[in-house]
């Protein structure tokens, strides 16, 4: 039996983080392929993009294989310092105009490339073997982990208070990490018994109450009623001074932040990355398909909590396994369920692109706060959290 009793937490960092820098960095440069295909008349489906960044004292360094548009250097080179400066780094030790970019780019493998595309009788294959997790439950309304959802919403409310020059907010860095330990009484999520939040910081002077003052009102007001109480434990900056952040401070890479980007540890991860990526490859696309799926299985009423793994070789189209979970949530067998996802939605790579119209530039706005738990937009983005499935899975069941 699960523990009814327990704490679990969570961890998110902000847009600013030096490592979310490159993710952003990277996953620009994989809308501006896709736009400038659209430009162009560039097939979508053609399109191949795996985008490494690294950052560190006013520097930026882009790495990686490409196929689609002729894109020139400084166009990549624009569309970083872009991403950059609406970060908001303008400071001597990484700012969006001096930082030095270097770009790396060069063309996909032709040993990879014939592997993955079409051809003939055969179907695009997977860009790369591997296993994927997808999940929900009812912890938040999203269908998210409670843990994992609150320090992102925690980070994403500072951010947009600092950006909009709201109050004091100003006075703090693009740079954070934030991190909620949730306790949870008869399996669920009911009060946060310890907060911890790093922010950098622009005014030197700035203690640790000072900052706890700024955040504080922003922090109440983001977490659910009646979870912070006089028991909860506050670190708020708690190493003290922290001005000098962001690649400066700390060197970034592209794609070490892939628990921060999922369920915050309370689901597996298989290991593979998003930024950078285009949709063939399944580390990023089939991850979104098993997360549309298990959050489809959760808001059909079918359980009340769901894992999904998928698992790929490097070019065979369809899924070798998919294994369904539901923590003993389930209304129907579990056998069932895993046969009739299959029914619902082509699971291979061009399959899901499809039905989740992922040949688009959507996926900068995915590289901070996560990629999971968030509001599909007009323009397509996060089109894996729709829960449109329902009747036709349960179309399959029957």
């Amino acid at each position: 039996m699960p523990r009814a009793n327990y704490l679990f937490t969570s961890e998110s960092v902000s847009e600013g983080h030096p490592d979310k820098v490159c993710d952003r960095i990277s996953d620009e440069i994989v809308d501006l392929f896709f736009r400038e295909g659209e430009r162009a008349g560039v097939d979508p489906y053609q399109i191949r993009v795996a985008c490494e960044t690294l950052a560190t004292t006013n520097r930026v360094i882009i790495a990686g294989e490409v196929r689609g548009p002729s894109i020139p250097t400084d166009a990549i080179e624009a569309a970083a310092r872009g991403a950059v400066k609406s970060i908001g780094y303008e400071q001597e030790g990484f700012h969006w105009q001096r930082a030095k970019v270097e770009v790396l780019l060069h063309a996909q493998s032709a040993d990879i490339a014939q592997g993955v595309d079409a051809s003939g009788n055969k179907d695009e294959g997977a860009g790369d073997q591997g296993i994927m997790f997808g999940y929900a439950c009812r912890e938040t309304p999203e269908l998210m982990p409670a843990p994992i959802y609150y320090a992102h919403k925690i980070l994403e409310t500072l951010t947009k208070a600092r950006k909009s020059g709201e109050g004091d907010a100003v006075k703090l860095g693009p740079d954070a990490k934030s991190q909620v330990t949730v306790r949870y009484v008869n399996g669920k999520p009911v009060g946060a018994t310890q907060i911890v939040l790093s922010t950098q910081h622009l005014d030197e002077n700035l203690s640790s109450q000072d900052i706890r003052a700024i955040v504080e009102p922003y922090i109440q007001a983001t977490l659910p009623e009646g979870w912070i109480s006089e028991e909860t434990v506050w670190h708020v900056n708690p190493t003290g001074k922290f001005v000098i952040g962001g690649p400066d401070g700390d060197c970034g890479l592209t794609g070490r932040k892939i628990i921060v980007d999922t369920y915050g540890g309370a689901a597996p991860h298989g290991g593979g990355a998003f930024s950078g990526k285009d949709p063939t490859k399944v580390d990023r696309s089939a991850a979104y398909a098993a997360r549309y799926l298990a959050k489809n299985v959760v808001a059909a009423g079918l359980a009340d909590r769901c894992t999904i793994q998928l698992s790929y070789a490097i070019g065979v189209a369809e899924p070798l396994s998919i294994y369904v979970d539901t923590h003993g949530t389930n209304q129907v067998a579990e056998e069932k369920l895993e046969t009739a996802l299959g029914q619902s939605m082509r699971l291979s790579p061009r399959g899901i692109r499809e039905h989740l119209k992922l040949n688009r530039p959507i996926y900068a706005r995915t590289s901070a706060y996560g990629h999971f738990g968030r509001k599909p937009d007009a323009e397509g983005g996060f089109s894996w959290e729709n829960t449109d499935l329902g009747e036709k899975l349960k179309a399959h069941l029957a």
